[in-house]
């Protein structure tokens, strides 16, 4: 497969690796709504914050829409667009590893791009999720008309489609739209509601398909020249039964199968999203307009309706949606009124100025966007979060404040590449994968007073942990245990801070 290159590529390459772990400090004034809500807005560079979530969300987001700088060599008031290709790459290229590691087996992604870079990211992109893991490359339009002040104007935005496992992904239907829904009448007052119907003959001979149907009126008919019935003589007789067939309103025509509003699974997308379904650049900046006033808005903000299409295809209502690069918040918006449970990544002071006032204005129950469409009433909340210390120091050492939490998430994921719930409980035994137990002996965890404060590997201490019955793994800050102990007792002894992975 082929590679791009660029300068500093093989910088690029390790850069997710080599970030440091940091914290997420809560800062409780800018929070809203419902205390313990799960849905996070963070300030901060998005490659910190990514690393920084990987040890409570790795292969846990069930969608991530993002929306990167486009590199059009234009200056955005918000933004810092007018990069140099390599530059892009570099800025990318890690950000996508780390985007990658916290999809779930059932995840997608969907970028949205311009021409400037679109082709360029296809490469790196096929590169980290496999080409093979490639859904498609849908075109949103995103205009109502021609720009007159170029030879040849982009109608399009690219929305680029990946996997984490294209065998293990389940796409939604859409819903019908109210232009085809149209199509459904029901001239018979039918008690399961409106119904289109569709002929009951199919091209061929079949000869268990080739019988004399008796309409109402008494006539009897046969299937035409070159054709059959859809279906053998005892599945029409139950759809008769069960008077899912018509026969026109006096009772004289063809049988057809009636097929009911009520039931129908939706229609799948396809890639070509027209600007009637989906909304475009004008009906956005309007959005934001309302929102935060002319003067405020953002420059290339994305329809809420574009972002609901996204969220309908790709997840169900209770999955995670990530934004690292959230902009103005709309993918938090539409997620929370559509009842996702989301994570919104934005950089310097925009995620103050505009996120969290818009996501605020969203609990309140503001009718902008999609609002009405959905019945949005309001409710639910967020928890705003800032980038705090790297958990390790230059020398990669724990940091002396480094909360049990904190710590036991980042051994957590370091051992098992799984992540740690943040509503884990706060004890000395961490789970068990693979056969194995993990425990962690930190910051008084046993409630031990005592020089160490059960810090120490003792067999007191062992006594007093939680029962595994299997091998072992338990770090702490020294062990009074010899290695023939330990090995009798098939525990693998690490020490903090020098064997956990920095």
């Amino acid at each position: 497969m082929p590679q791009l290159s660029w300068y500093n590529r093989e910088e690029d390459l390790t850069r997710a690796a080599l970030t440091p772990y940091r914290l997420l400090q809560p800062v409780a004034g800018l929070s809203y709504g419902e205390p313990d809500s799960a849905n996070m807005l963070i300030e901060g560079d998005n490659l910190d914050a990514l690393k920084a979530l990987l040890p409570y969300y790795a292969g846990q987001v069930k969608c991530i829409f993002i929306d990167p700088p486009y590199n059009t060599q234009s200056a955005f008031e918000h933004y810092d667009d007018n990069l140099e290709h390599s530059q892009w790459l570099s800025m990318m290229y890690p950000r996508l590893q780390l985007l990658r590691s916290l999809l779930s087996k059932d995840g997608t992604i969907w970028v949205t791009l311009d021409d400037n870079e679109a082709h360029y990211f296809k490469v790196i992109a096929d590169e980290i999720f496999m080409r093979k893991n490639f859904v498609c490359n849908a075109l949103w339009q995103k205009r109502t008309s021609a720009d007159a002040r170029i030879q040849m104007g982009a109608a399009h935005d690219h929305l680029f489609v990946y996997a984490r496992d294209i065998n293990k992904i389940s796409l939604n239907r859409l819903a019908l739209d109210r232009s085809k829904a149209t199509g459904f009448k029901n001239p018979d007052n039918d008690p399961r509601g409106p119904w289109s119907s569709t002929d009951f003959t199919a091209q061929g001979w079949r000869p268990n398909q080739m019988y004399k149907i008796q309409l109402p009126s008494g006539r009897i008919v046969e299937p035409p020249a070159g054709r059959c019935w859809s279906n053998i003589e005892p599945v029409f007789h139950e759809l008769r039964k069960q008077g899912r067939m018509w026969f026109g309103a006096k009772g004289d025509g063809r049988p057809r199968v009636k097929n009911y509003l009520a039931e129908h699974e939706g229609v799948s997308s396809w890639t070509w999203w027209p600007n009637s379904e989906v909304g475009h650049n004008q009906e956005s900046k309007k959005e934001i307009n309302e929102l935060f006033g002319a003067d405020q808005a953002f420059d290339t903000p994305k329809p809420e309706r574009l972002i609901k299409r996204i969220l309908d295809i790709a997840t169900n209502p209770g999955d995670i949606v990530l934004d690292s690069f959230l902009g103005s918040g709309t993918t938090a918006a539409v997620a929370h009124k559509t009842g996702r449970q989301w994570i919104g990544i934005e950089m310097g002071e925009h995620a103050r100025s505009h996120c969290q006032p818009r996501l605020k204005e969203v609990v309140l129950g503001e009718q902008g966007g999609i609002s009405k469409s959905v019945n949005w009433q309001g409710g639910g909340g967020f928890r705003f979060f800032k980038l705090g210390a790297p958990v390790f120091d230059e020398n990669g050492h724990i940091r002396p404040d480094i909360r049990f939490e904190s710590l036991a998430a980042h051994v957590w994921f370091s051992e098992t590449g799984i992540a740690r719930s943040t509503r884990a409980p706060k004890e000395s035994f961490l789970g068990s994968h693979n056969g194995i137990g993990y425990y962690l002996l930190y910051n008084g965890i046993l409630g031990d007073e005592s020089n160490g404060g059960g810090n120490v590997l003792t067999r007191r201490v062992l006594r007093s942990l939680p029962k595994f019955d299997g091998p072992k793994v338990i770090y702490g800050e020294a062990s009074g245990l010899t290695q023939e102990q330990l090995d009798e007792l098939d525990i693998t002894f690490k020490q903090t801070p020098y064997d956990i992975k920095a």
